[in-house]
C-alpha cells in the first residue's frame, strides 16, 4: 500500500494535470466575472432599449460553454484543455462522450434488460 502511494506521488502526469487545473481554476474564477459583466450589461440594454446586442449574445454564449469546459476538465469528466491550450469554443457544448467503461457498462444493461424482455414474453 505505501509502495501503491509512493508511485502514485511520484507520477509527473498527475503533477501536471494539478497545474493544469490550478490554471485553469485561474481562468475559470476570470471568465465568471465576465460572463457576470455581460449578463448585467445586456440586462441594463434590455431594460433601456428594449432590445439585446447579438454579438454580445454570442460571446456570452461561448463564454458560458468555455466555463462548462473548465468544469468538465476540473472534475476528470474530460481530459480536453480548454482554451489557451485548445480552440475558442463556438455555440453550446457538446455532450461528452461515455468513457470506455461507461460504454460498456451501459451495453451490459441493455444485454441485461433484452434477457428480461426475453424471459418474460414481451
Amino acid at each position: 500500500m505505501a509502495e501503491d502511494l509512493k508511485q502514485n506521488i511520484k507520477q509527473s502526469s498527475t503533477w501536471k494535470r494539478g497545474l493544469y487545473m490550478l490554471l485553469f481554476a485561474i481562468f475559470y474564477g476570470i471568465a465568471e466575472v465576465i460572463l457576470f459583466a455581460i449578463v448585467l450589461f445586456q440586462f441594463l440594454l434590455k431594460l433601456f432599449t428594449a432590445d439585446t446586442n447579438d454579438r454580445l449574445r454570442k460571446l456570452g454564449q461561448s463564454l458560458a460553454t468555455y466555463i462548462y469546459q473548465i468544469v468538465q476538465f476540473l472534475a476528470f469528466n474530460s481530459e480536453y484543455h480548454p482554451y489557451p491550450f485548445g480552440a475558442w469554443p463556438k455555440g453550446e457544448p457538446k455532450p461528452a462522450k461515455p468513457s470506455k467503461a461507461e460504454e460498456k457498462e451501459m451495453d451490459e444493461m441493455l444485454e441485461h434488460s433484452e434477457q428480461d424482455t426475453d424471459v418474460n414474453g414481451d
